[in-house]
């Protein structure tokens, strides 16, 4: 899109936002600062408190709806805002278009989630994060810190609903007619309509603090703001996506390219339409604009703030001498794959070029050398996702079935379980094969999903991952999530690099 286009979009699409703010009228508080009047608990009553001005959820499971006299506490459109704050391990949320439920989970309406670094209960390890329309268009990376003030601001018009954490879009969803909705129970209510606003204690070990609920009751016509998003989709590949979702799957492409002019922010808006969050790869190494630490902290600073995780995709074999332990733990997670290394002649080649292979003589050779140094790899770099995996060069790729023979799996996947290393299920490439899938879950690997786009053309929609998933069954604790400071690879192996 031409630069004057976008302007004139992004002209319309304020101006339309002031108009409609204009016409909304002034922000309402929800909550008096000094008592619960206008609210109503469900179970555990004791669970909600007012402390320093707040509103403190410290206790068993409980919400509290309000039930004040706003617009008869029932909104369809509107703009919340509410200021909260998460203590260590807390899980909370924000629901709107609901209704008071005496017990359990409200059914009724969608959750915005507060979630920093909890954990889970018992068995269960919550992998969605606060700014998530919870289990529809779900954010995975923490974007802010436990203990620290924040805003989130939900906006509901027409049928499109938009999360901002801290003024940045987190998370957007524009239902579709009919709804798409999960399989279970529990997510059949999640659908746009009218309804109050509630707050959750979600238990005993989960505090929460907020300091200000207010509300901008919007007109009953108000329509969705000039530059929303489309309808989301319905076919098959959205309903797997949404299924993954809703049960707790991290939906993340963690292999995300900013090439042939394709922008963050329309690498975002995509992620948004489609529920998938994204990993923004950067490529580092040998004859790569990131070669040294500097440019890794330059990119790394200029990515600070996005929703997205940060990717180090480490090139060639060189990069352990290239980068220190320091610029590479600015990353969320790192990558590599084993399609760059020296053969037993001392020839460099990268094997998604034919003319730097040449004629491949011995193919059992070959692959013998190609199964070393990805063992090697999986041993000795501190990367957290093997990506492209089992990758082999043109000449001998169409014998993949033959070439890659059971103890050659096994090797590998024995290396990288060993290793802690996931296994991603690339798009690009439909690699690996399903038997090397299936001896990987066997094995105990994590998995992730991931497309090594070229351009914008190609993002997908993990269509290969998300066919592999339902294949070997794979649930939520088959997959990789990037771990806290401390749990990745580089803070595991910060000696591997000598830079």
């Amino acid at each position: 899109m031409p630069l004057s286009a976008l302007t004139r979009r992004s002209f319309l699409a304020g101006s339309a936002t002031s108009l409609l703010r204009a016409a909304a009228g002034p922000w309402i508080p929800l909550f008096d600062g000094r008592s619960l009047d206008g609210w109503t608990p469900s179970e555990n009553q004791e669970s909600w408190k007012i402390r320093d001005g707040c509103l403190f959820a410290d206790g068993p499971r409980s919400h509290l709806f309000y039930s004040g006299p706003v617009a008869g506490h029932r909104f369809r459109n509107f703009e919340l805002e509410v200021e909260a704050l998460a203590e260590a391990r807390a899980n909370s949320g924000v629901y709107f278009h609901t209704e008071y439920q005496e017990k359990g989970w409200p059914l009724k309406g969608f959750e915005v989630q507060v979630n920093g670094s909890a954990l889970g209960e018992g068995g269960y390890v919550e992998r969605k994060k606060t700014g998530s329309i919870y289990g529809v268009r779900n954010v995975y990376k923490q974007m802010v810190g436990d203990g620290q003030w924040f805003t989130l601001h939900v906006a509901v018009r027409g049928k499109n609903i938009q999360v901002r954490l801290n003024g940045t879009l987190v998370s957007e969803y524009t239902e579709p007619d009919p709804p798409l909705l999960a399989d279970n129970a529990a997510e059949r209510g999640r659908r746009l309509s009218a309804g109050t606003i509630a707050l959750q204690c979600h238990d005993a070990g989960s505090k929460a603090l907020f300091r200000a609920v207010r509300i901008r009751p919007l007109p009953e016509d108000a329509a969705p703001p000039e530059d929303a998003a489309k309808p989301a989709p319905t076919d098959e590949i959205a309903k797997a996506i949404l299924r993954l979702a809703a049960a707790n799957v991290p939906m993340v492409d963690y292999h995300g390219h900013l090439k042939s002019g394709l922008t963050l922010s329309q690498l975002l808006a995509h992620g948004r339409y489609h529920g998938i969050f994204y990993g923004v790869a950067v490529n580092c190494g040998q004859g790569f604009p990131v070669d040294n630490d500097a440019a890794a902290r330059q990119f790394a600073g200029s990515m600070q703030g996005q929703p997205c995780f940060l990717a180090m995709q480490a090139e060639g074999r060189e990069w352990t001498r290239m980068f220190s332990a320091e610029a590479a733990g600015l990353f969320d997670y790192i990558f590599t794959d084993s399609m760059t290394w020296t053969d037993n002649r001392g020839r460099r080649m990268r094997t998604w070029i034919p003319a730097e292979v040449g004629e491949i003589a011995d193919a059992q050779e070959f692959m013998e050398t190609l199964v070393q140094r990805t063992v090697g790899i999986l041993e000795n770099e501190p990367i957290d996702i093997y990506v492209n995996p089992t990758f082999l060069p043109e000449q001998i790729a169409a014998r993949y079935d033959e070439l890659w023979t059971d103890e050659r799996i096994s090797q590998v996947v024995r290396a990288a379980r060993r290793n802690e290393v996931a296994i991603e299920i690339n798009n690009r490439y439909r690699l690996p094969g399903r038997r090397v899938l299936e001896a990987a879950k066997a094995e105990g690997c994590k998995f992730a999903f991931g497309t090594n786009n070229s351009g914008i053309n190609d993002l997908g929609r993990c269509e290969y991952g998300l066919e592999m998933a339902a294949a070997l069954k794979l649930g939520w604790r088959d997959f990789f999530v990037p771990g806290e400071r401390g749990g990745r690879a580089i803070d595991r192996k910060p000696e591997a690099l000598k830079g």
